[in-house]
């Protein structure tokens, strides 16, 4: 068992008392569903109090327990390391990895497309060494100090995601985080609730320079109305600042994008040096991602052929564009559908770049009940959008790819400003939740179709992922093994 913390270090990190026998662990969990034997078990209160979970952790393998109380049911004499809130040690215990650590360390954040570019770093630095990187969307209060309270002591690459909505919550983050190189991928009308402008927003983003070691170096969206102030808050924070996009004033430009075939090849320069980066999924906007990935890649001092190499094999997360054959009929492999799954989150920013995703696909035709393959788009609500949400959400309807588009299904009282604004032969069902939408699935897919489901978690459009994907049946046995 490889050693990330002693009780010793971690009580000195935390100035907590120990309690039981002497421990040391390799790991660290906040959820006893996911902990390894040997993980230390913090007792963190959320939608749940940790400690209820304790003698659960502890009869499970957890090397020893981080708690603000001896728990209920929990011997005194247990592994416990007995501090006053245990979030704050949480955070000690990241300072402390940080500190001890050698890793050159990036930090992402965005308004879209933060935990894609976060695991394209993680695959452009692959081949480099030891890279640690954030786990899901880890992104917040707890997530943040949770990553680096798990950075290995040998760690060669360290990559931190970080999010907000509301004012005030990067630059505490970011200072923990101590990144050698800070990137912002893009500054969009997300969480508008809290906020009152673009600018606002993209000042909150530029907190994360802050947390910049000297010398650091800055990574920004040349193309944005904002990019005058993220790098003038860079140079602010005295970073260096480099921009990426398709502008010809950005340091490191994006030439073209091809998308065929469920891939995505692009031409970019970056400096001087002209190069081809390839990527396993389809988006106009992943390429974009991709680039910023590969200028802070060579920030960090990595090298960038490797760095394409790598990149190459990154696919997006589970719910971020996802996609997958449905078959319908176990018998026949013509009989599916292409779903693509980007459920996680939406706003208009990511709804446009899903939407150009699908309208680049190719459905089949002569091969389902309708004989024609459609391009069909579910869309459920975009939330924390503020005052001017439902204009919003009827822009949509203004967007170049949706002529492309043969139905688009919507979901949500806020979507249901988006179907009124639709031409009559484009609108689909519209329903104010996912679940009655749930109802009428069957009816709404046909084989040789593509289909998208987009939208805010809040309105659970990803139950609609769920009843779709379980319209199929076992891939066919003449398609088994195929490449």
């Amino acid at each position: 068992m490889s050693r990330l913390w002693t009780a010793k270090e971690a009580a000195e990190a935390t100035g907590g008392k120990r309690m039981g026998p002497d421990w040391q662990a390799a790991g660290v969990s906040i959820d006893t569903r996911s902990m390894a034997r040997g993980d230390l078990f913090v007792a963190l209160r959320d939608q749940r109090d940790g400690h209820d979970f304790v003698a659960s952790a502890l009869a499970n393998g957890a090397a020893a327990a981080l708690v603000s109380h001896v728990p209920e049911g929990v011997d005194s004499n247990a592994p416990l390391l007995l501090v006053p809130d245990v979030l704050q040690a949480l955070e000690d215990l990241a300072r402390t990895a940080r500190a001890r650590s050698q890793a050159r360390v990036v930090a992402v954040t965005g308004s879209v497309g933060k935990t894609s570019t976060k695991d394209m770093l993680s695959a452009a630095l692959s081949g480099q060494g030891c890279v640690h990187a954030a786990e899901k969307s880890y992104n917040n209060q707890w997530g943040v100090p949770l990553t680096l309270a798990r950075l290995p002591r040998g760690a060669d690459y360290a990559i931190i995601e970080i999010g907000m909505n509301h004012a005030g919550e990067t630059a505490p983050l970011a200072r923990l985080a101590r990144p050698h190189v800070a990137m912002i991928t893009t500054v969009a009308a997300v969480h508008m609730e809290a906020f009152d402008g673009l600018d606002s927003i993209a000042r909150e983003k530029a907190a994360i320079f802050s947390g910049l070691e000297k010398q650091g170096v800055a990574v920004v969206n040349g193309d944005l109305a904002t990019t005058p102030l993220l790098c003038a808050a860079a140079q602010q924070a005295g970073a260096g600042c480099e921009t990426f996009g398709i502008s010809k004033s950005c340091t490191h430009r994006l030439l073209d994008v091809q998308i065929t075939n469920g891939k995505t090849v692009a031409r970019a320069r970056i400096g001087k040096t002209a190069l081809l980066f390839k990527l396993a999924t389809a988006g106009r906007h992943f390429a974009m991602n991709g680039l910023g990935a590969l200028v802070a890649v060579q920030a960090l001092g990595a090298d960038l052929a490797q760095a394409v190499c790598g990149l190459s094999a990154w696919q997006p997360p589970a719910g971020r564009g996802t996609r997958e054959t449905v078959f319908l009929d176990s018998a026949d492999a013509e009989l599916n559908f292409e779903l693509i799954d980007d459920a996680f989150n939406a706003n208009p920013t990511s709804v446009s770049a899903a939407l150009e995703v699908l309208e680049a696909t190719t459905p089949r035709d002569g091969v389902g009940r309708i004989r024609k393959g459609r391009r069909i788009a579910i869309l459920g609500d975009m939330l924390e959008l503020g005052q001017d949400e439902m204009q919003m959400h009827a822009d949509l309807a203004r967007l170049p790819s949706l002529p492309k588009l043969d139905l688009i299904h919507c979901v949500g009282p806020r979507m249901h400003a988006l179907w009124q604004a639709l031409p009559q032969h484009q609108r689909g069902a519209w329903t104010e939740t996912a679940q009655d939408l749930c109802e009428q699935v069957y009816q709404l897919v046909d084989a040789g179709d593509v289909v998208l489901v987009k939208g805010s978690k809040g309105a659970q459009v990803s139950l609609l992922v769920d009843v779709l994907r379980n319209l199929g049946h076992p891939e066919p046995a003449d398609k088994q093994g195929q490449v």
